[in-house]
């Protein structure tokens, strides 16, 4: 099971301390490599390039780790760290959208290093978000000369990251009929429960995908429709009865998805899209 721990409330502004992610995602602070890796494997240590950022304004407010059953594994696994521009004074609403930088890395061989750019919605002031947007920005292998790719691509990813912010205003200006919601629920529903042949077989139905969680997310703009449809999909929660080779009926519920690569994976995946479906729509 990933950890995630959410400490950056938007009304105090508190962003997560060094002694909180050593507990939450030990991996971060690992500046050498698993002892699995060859030499031509070159370490990318998480925890300089966070405090290098912290210097530019960004502050790690979440942190989650995967899990290992290799020992000796877990300090230098695969983790996902949230960095926000923390803004002293700066007030915020329920139902504001805000501009992260996503870090994810490893140094036991199973990711890359790679910065994105994600929006969040906010839920709640005491720290409740969801992820509704990620864009893949860079990705540097563990291998050459890493130092200067990854401060390059990170400052890259920094003065692009905010213009994503524009798809909030720009999706709701868009609005879909009934079918095309359908469309895009029957694409998203494919999406997270489709085999590698295209097929589904859950007693889940695209439609469950477009019930609002709450009455703010109740009208057909693509910007709204691509919010339930998300958070339906990664948050899980939705129930169905399916029916076994006898016959006889059992109730399912979907969980939520918690893997550092499928939440970023479906995340990219719907952003995409909902961009094609605004292209097609202007």
């Amino acid at each position: 099971m990933t950890i995630c721990t959410e400490t950056a409330r938007f009304d105090t502004g508190r962003a997560m301390t060094e002694d909180e992610m050593r507990i939450h995602a030990p991996s971060v602070f690992a500046v050498t490599a698993h002892q699995s890796r060859s030499e031509r494997f070159q370490p990318i240590p998480t925890i300089e390039i966070l405090r290098a950022l912290n210097d530019e304004g960004f502050v790690p407010v979440a942190a989650k780790q995967s899990p290992t059953r290799t020992k000796g594994k877990a300090a230098f696994t695969k983790h996902l760290i949230r960095l926000r521009r923390v803004d002293a004074g700066k007030r915020y609403a329920v139902g504001d959208n805000i501009c992260e930088i996503l870090l994810k890395n490893a140094n036991d061989g199973t990711s890359a290093y790679e910065l994105m750019a994600g929006i969040y919605r906010i839920r709640c002031l005491n720290s409740l978000v969801t992820q509704i947007g990620t864009q893949e920005a860079i990705k540097v292998r563990h291998a050459g000369n890493v130092t200067w790719k990854v401060i390059e691509g990170t400052f890259s990813v920094l003065n692009e990251a905010e213009k994503i912010l524009a798809a909030p205003q720009d999706w709701s200006d868009i609005h879909l009929t009934r079918e095309e919601q359908i469309h895009f629920a029957t694409a998203a529903h494919l999406l997270r429960f489709g085999n590698a042949s295209g097929v589904t077989r859950t007693p889940i139905s695209p439609e469950q995908l477009l019930i609002p969680r709450r009455q703010t997310d109740v009208a057909d703009d693509l910007w709204t429709t691509f919010n339930k449809v998300q958070e339906n999909v990664v948050r899980g929660g939705l129930r169905g009865v399916s029916r076994d080779e006898t016959g006889r009926s059992r109730r399912v519920r979907t969980r939520a998805i918690n893997g550092i690569d499928q939440d970023i994976r479906l995340n990219k995946a719907l952003w995409t899209l909902s961009q094609h479906i605004a292209e097609l729509k202007a």
